[in-house]
Order: C-alpha cells, then sequence, then structure tokens
C-alpha cells in the first residue's frame, strides 16, 4: 500500500511537471569516458591547435572564437552531464488505463489478441508510447530508445535535453570545421602572419573532426525529422510496418500523435521558444497520456 501511494506520488509529480524518478543506479561506463575525452580532445584541438597558432589568444577575433567555442563546450558538458544522470521516466506501478475516460481516445493493444498492452517483467500494464528496455529493466514513458552513449534510456522527462545537445554538439562541430579549414586554407596560401604551420596534430585532428561532424549532423537531423512528426524511434519502425499493413489492405495510415510541426515541437520543447535551446525541462503533461489528432477530429465533428 505504502509502495503504490509513493509511485502514485510519483506519477502525480511529474503531472505538474515535477521529475519522473526511478534511482537506477547510474554508472561511467567507458563509452562515457569515450564521450567526455572525445569533447575535451576537441575543445583543446580548437583552441590551442587552431585558434592560438592561427589567430593568437590574444587578438581580438582570436579571443571572440574562443569565447564562443567554450560557451559552446560548456553548454554540450552540462547537456550531456544531465541526459546522462536524469531519469528518462518509468510507469507507475498504479497505472491503470481508463477504457471507458472520453478523453482518452488512443488506447494502444496487442498486434495478437487485442488486449491491452500488459508487460509481464515488470506487472503493469503500458502506457501508449511506453515500453519495456531490457537494459534498464523497467518500462519507460514515451520510449525514444537506449543510448550506449549515456548509459540511459531516452524517453519522455529526458528527451528535450537530449535533443538540445545534439544541437549544441553539432553547433561546436560546425564552428571547429569552420575555423579549421580556414586556417588550412590561410596556411596553404602562406597567408599565416603568426608563425603557424599545418602540423601532425592538425591532420589527426581533421581526419577525425570530418567524420564527427558528419555523424553528429546526421542524428541531429534524424531526431528533428522524428520532433516535426511528434515520432519517437520506436514508433517510426512501428509505423514503416502498420503503413506497409495498411497499403496491403487498401486503407491509410497516420501517425495518431502528429498534431502540426509547431505543435509538435511545442510537445517536447516546451511553449516558450525562448526556452527551447535551455537545458530546462519543460515536458508536456505526465508521459502516461498524450494528445493525439483524434483529439481535434473529435472537436470537429457535429454533436
Amino acid at each position: 500500500m505504502g509502495r503504490d501511494r509513493e509511485h502514485a506520488a510519483t506519477a502525480e509529480a511529474g503531472g505538474r511537471g515535477g521529475r519522473l524518478e526511478l534511482n537506477r543506479p547510474r554508472y561511467v561506463t567507458l563509452p562515457i569516458i569515450l564521450v567526455l575525452a572525445l569533447i575535451g580532445y576537441v575543445y583543446y584541438m580548437t583552441i590551442f591547435g587552431v585558434i592560438e597558432d592561427w589567430l593568437g589568444l590574444r587578438t581580438a577575433l582570436g579571443l571572440g572564437n574562443a569565447a564562443i567555442f567554450t560557451a559552446l563546450a560548456i553548454m554540450c558538458l552540462t547537456t550531456y552531464a544531465i541526459a546522462v544522470i536524469r531519469d528518462a521516466g518509468h510507469v507507475p506501478s498504479s497505472f491503470m488505463p481508463d477504457i471507458e475516460d472520453p478523453q482518452v481516445v488512443v488506447h494502444e493493444i496487442k498486434r495478437k489478441g487485442g488486449d491491452l498492452r500488459y508487460c509481464q517483467k515488470c506487472s503493469h500494464y503500458k502506457p501508449p508510447r511506453a515500453h519495456h528496455c531490457r537494459v534498464c529493466k523497467t518500462c519507460v514513458l514515451r520510449m525514444d530508445h537506449h543510448c550506449v552513449w549515456i548509459n540511459n534510456c531516452v524517453g519522455h522527462a529526458n528527451y528535450k535535453v537530449f535533443f538540445v545537445f545534439m544541437l549544441y554538439a553539432v553547433t561546436a562541430c560546425i564552428h571547429s570545421l569552420a575555423l579549421f579549414l580556414w586556417f588550412v586554407y590561410d596556411v596553404l596560401k602562406g597567408q599565416i602572419h603568426s608563425g603557424g604551420s599545418l602540423k601532425t596534430s592538425h591532420i589527426i585532428y581533421g581526419v577525425l573532426l570530418f567524420p564527427l561532424t558528419l555523424a553528429v549532423s546526421i542524428l541531429l537531423g534524424w531526431h528533428i525529422y522524428l520532433v516535426a512528426h511528434n515520432k519517437t524511434t520506436i514508433e517510426h519502425y512501428e509505423g514503416v510496418r502498420a503503413m506497409w499493413l495498411a497499403k496491403k489492405s487498401g486503407n491509410v495510415y497516420a501517425h495518431p500523435y502528429d498534431l502540426g510541426i509547431y505543435e509538435n515541437f511545442i510537445m517536447v520543447l516546451g511553449s516558450n521558444i525562448l526556452c527551447w535551446i535551455c537545458p530546462t525541462s519543460s515536458r508536456s503533461g505526465s508521459g502516461l497520456q498524450f494528445p493525439s489528432s483524434y483529439h481535434s477530429r473529435l472537436d470537429t465533428m457535429p454533436r
């Protein structure tokens, strides 16, 4: 009884915008160490391997670029640390779907049998968009995927900060790449005024920076697509199968949570556009139910 009250209180706090916690122990894994080392290496080479050797840290241009890149690096580390530490949001054990609630027009069911989804491992029903993570050993609200690079699931409570981390990471990589290419161009043209030259460390850095920028840019582009359509990675691949089955039977499939691009971004990043790039938690609701396109259709139907 006390345990149920504790879970219910946790769910209620989530509905008020509080944090859905699961007290799962966090470990510093090898992928986390690699990410931190990579951030440190990119920062060191950009500041001391490119800006200092090329523009100098005492010039206005060099100091300005160093300050901007330092700010980006700090935001990368901050958002990354939050994504690692913050719980993705778990399903309270007291959750029970109410199929008679007129406000809940979407109930997800099993493909076989048509029953409401139930997790045998966690011994409770799954709310819409929730999935069981075999690594975290719990059902995660609005689960996107389990990310080995943060040793954590990406879900309802930490998706925004994960998204913002990628945004800062891509911006920092593009900034560093632009400086590096400009530096190489001046070296090849013999226009370096501070005595800088192209070294082996610069070549190694360039070989690493190009694929890194491409990889994180593709990842960010993928998640921009998902946010624009209000999908998770799991829902995207489930939708591909659903579209194929619908087409096969002569029907049309539409993602039920697609509310339009602007509303979709608000659902993930919050209603205040000025805070979209801030690592604050501005998720909508408790994660136990979500508005769908069916709500707007019902509102427009004649009474």
